[in-house]
């Protein structure tokens, strides 16, 4: 089942065709400034993700840039310019996800206002 999102005002809307995969939290000084605190996303390839609506790119480094919506500001996509998939954030799906978070990343640049758990 596809997953469908969109940003907070509904300019920008998206469909991921086929299977997200098992979704990340990063904890980078990037994601924590582009969404307030950390940016939870899944992804699938370039080609199953279906976006309508007029996305402004910031190219975030020299190796990756961010989409977001130009009317109300929402952080939704992330995209490495040598990888064939597109990242999505999890907080701009509609509905439930059918995912689980599986992975912490980047956990060493995390903000110094939170605790992790500890790693099983």
């Amino acid at each position: 089942m596809p997953l469908t999102g969109s940003c907070l005002c509904g300019a920008i809307r998206f469909t991921a065709h086929g299977k997200a995969a098992n979704p990340a939290a990063c904890h980078c000084s990037q994601c924590r400034k582009t969404s307030g605190h950390i940016w939870a996303s899944s992804h699938v390839p370039d080609d199953q993700l279906e976006i309508s609506g007029d996305v402004s790119w910031y190219q975030s480094s020299d190796k990756a840039r961010r989409g977001f919506c130009p009317t109300c500001g929402a952080s939704m996509f992330w995209k490495h310019d040598d990888d064939d998939h597109i990242s999505f954030a999890l907080g701009t799906v509609d509905g439930p996800t059918g995912l689980t978070l599986t992975r912490q990343i980047f956990t060493e640049d995390k903000g110094d206002y939170y605790d992790l758990p500890p790693a099983r």
